[in-house]
């Protein structure tokens, strides 16, 4: 379920939780809404009768009446009923409703968390995750606490109030009922406006803290980077200028709920006296009972234990509001790549990847991609290679998906990537990165995430084929050991086998290698790069590379220059060429100081 665009403001939130808490087609949760109001009406029935009870057993029990014992018993025991009843339709209202709260709370959160998985790259490389997670994290717990408040606490109290105004007129007269109308609004009406003052103390306390946790996830997130140049101290001071200012507001906010409470006390103080002095004058002229001016005392401290958390109870529905806002605002970020009305399921038998005429450009000042064509035919391996900034990571983006083409097309079995199912689209695409972080959870999680329903037996096969299941079955937990945040309990040639058996166990018809060995040592990168070559055997593969010496047998190389192919070939017909090829061969054989394979038994030509 999916709610409607979002208006601004409070009515807007209001707006877009409302599908939640009545949806369309879900006869059982509209019944319990409906139920769950039922119980509402009901208990404060029983609540505005007790203080009448309350009174008429009073006044049976004065000397002046003398009334026989079975009459107050009788009071006495409708009193205790109505306590009963009160209590009792309110809990069943609590507990009639809970569902409906939680699963409200469950879709918005789903809602968001899956809207933010379909949002595009460039969203996520810009976010602030530890303030990301809080913005869901308030916004979920805000629903709850906007329905406990405001279904169960204002509109309760403000039927009570109604309620108590009319029996008041009914049982006494207009006086009665003006003074406890006026005192009653009064109460809210000041209420309101000092809490609307303090919500910006609220605000600054939450903006202090959300700046604050990301500042600690981010920190803690680059924990080794901190060491590496000894920056603790920047750090504790970045985090307590944050707290610091978390501080400054929070005393603020304090010293204005002082005040808050201290108003709130005098209107309940002197509309009371005022009502009670009322009530006294009237029982000295006879025309009230001992029992109505208890009656009357009951009601307006019934009503004030409500009241007394107004403020508090506004000022949660404020901040509720302000969190859910902030929650449903992340639904108002379009997605830049969506499919295609009625788009089909990619059908890849052969995996024949084909770049047409392909441009792109994240700023529209600047091309990435200017004109780029090449195929990788079934089964074939091609290379793309050229220095920093060139678009090489850019053509594994696009074939993601992650982007679309701002030019041209890319097709996988003469079917347009644009014209298929993202899902489908990266369900047969299979990639090994060069920075592969894992979850922080087992090893057998982390390989079977591939695909996340294969047997035991599959994901071992797959650790198997990635020359890792040795080494995980020395470890002391097995398939069970907890790789950390990151991955970081496992080094880089670990990570990377982790991440090839996952690809493995995907079956990908496509594979696009981006980088995968170039931050790793030389030994472990020619392991790896054996592993690769096993894998890719008889599968289309697309290799995005920096070490030229992980290409050399590749069907064929494409040397990139400023989003343009500017040499294409095998290796050796390359290195003949003496172009840009030839001049990266040069520089890397010269800078790893190593002979490089297929090329050391020859001069290496000069550029």
């Amino acid at each position: 379920m999916r709610p409607q665009r979002r208006r601004p403001g409070n009515l807007g939130v209001l707006a877009s939780l409302a599908p939640y808490l009545w949806p369309a087609g879900d006869r059982a949760t509209r019944a319990r809404v409906l139920l769950a109001v039922g119980c509402l009406l009901l208990a404060k029935l029983a609540t505005v009768a007790i203080p009448i009870f309350y009174g008429r057993a009073v006044d049976a029990l004065s000397p002046e009446t003398g009334a026989a014992l079975a009459i107050p018993l009788g009071l006495i025991l409708a009193y205790a009923l109505a306590r009963v009843l009160s209590l009792g339709f309110a809990e069943a209202r609590d507990a009639v409703f809970a569902r409906v709260a939680q699963r409200a709370i469950r879709g918005a959160g789903l809602n968001v968390f899956e809207h933010l998985h379909a949002l595009s790259l460039s969203f996520h490389l810009n976010r602030q995750t530890g303030g990301l997670s809080r913005v869901i994290e308030r916004g979920t717990k805000a629903i709850e606490t906007l329905l406990s408040f405001a279904l169960f606490n204002i509109v309760p109290t403000l039927l009570e109030i109604a309620l108590v105004t009319a029996i008041m007129w009914a049982l006494f007269d207009w006086r009665f009922a003006l003074l406890t109308f006026v005192l009653l609004v009064s109460y809210v009406a000041f209420t309101m406006v000092v809490t609307e003052w303090r919500l910006k103390f609220r605000r600054r306390m939450n903006e202090s803290d959300q700046q604050a946790h990301t500042k600690a996830i981010d920190s803690l997130l680059n924990f080794e980077t901190v060491k590496y140049f000894g920056n603790e101290a920047h750090e504790s001071a970045r985090f307590d200028e944050a707290l610091r200012r978390y501080e400054g507001a929070a005393v603020s906010n304090r010293v204005s709920l002082a005040a808050l409470n201290i108003g709130q006390s005098l209107i309940i103080s002197v509309g009371l006296a005022g009502i009670m002095y009322m009530a006294a004058a009237d029982i000295v002229d006879g025309t009230m009972s001992i029992g109505d001016f208890v009656l009357v005392n009951t009601y307006l401290m019934q009503l004030y234990q409500p009241l007394n958390f107004f403020g508090f109870v506004y000022r949660e529905i404020k901040q509720s509001l302000l969190d859910m806002e902030k929650m449903f605002e992340l639904l108002d970020v379009p997605q830049d790549v969506e499919d295609a009305p009625g788009a089909a399921d990619l059908c890849c038998p052969q995996g024949h990847l084909v770049f047409r005429d392909v441009r792109f450009s994240y700023d529209p000042r600047r091309p990435i991609l200017d004109g780029i064509d090449f195929e990788v035919p079934p089964g074939r391996t091609v290379a793309i290679v050229g220095p920093t900034g060139a678009g090489k990571s850019t053509i594994g983006r696009l074939l993601f998906r992650f982007y679309d083409v701002t030019g041209g097309a890319i097709e996988i079995d003469d079917q347009d990537i644009r014209q298929v199912t993202q899902a489908s689209l990266r369900g047969a695409i299979g990639v090994v990165p060069q920075d592969t972080v894992l979850f922080n959870d087992t090893i057998y999680y982390n390989i079977a995430y591939g695909r996340p329903l294969a047997s035991p037996a599959e994901v071992e096969e797959a650790a198997r084929l990635a020359h890792i299941h040795t080494f995980i079955m020395g470890l002391p937990d097995g398939y069970q050991t907890r790789v950390g945040e990151r991955g970081l309990k496992l080094s880089g040639g670990e990570k990377q086998r982790v991440a090839i058996a996952r690809t493995i166990l995907k079956r990908p018809s496509i594979l696009l290698f981006d980088e995968a060995t170039s931050a790793l040592d030389t030994a472990t990168e020619r392991e790896i790069q054996a592993n690769l070559k096993e894998v890719s055997r008889e599968r289309t593969t697309l290799v995005i590379a920096h070490r030229l010496s992980t290409v050399v047998d590749a069907d064929e190389i494409l040397v990139m220059e400023a989003g343009r192919i500017a040499e294409r070939g095998r290796h050796r017909e390359l290195l003949d060429l003496g172009g840009i090829y030839a001049r990266l061969w040069a520089q890397q054989h010269v800078r790893e100081g190593a002979a490089a394979p297929n090329g050391a038994d020859r001069p290496l030509p000069q550029p």
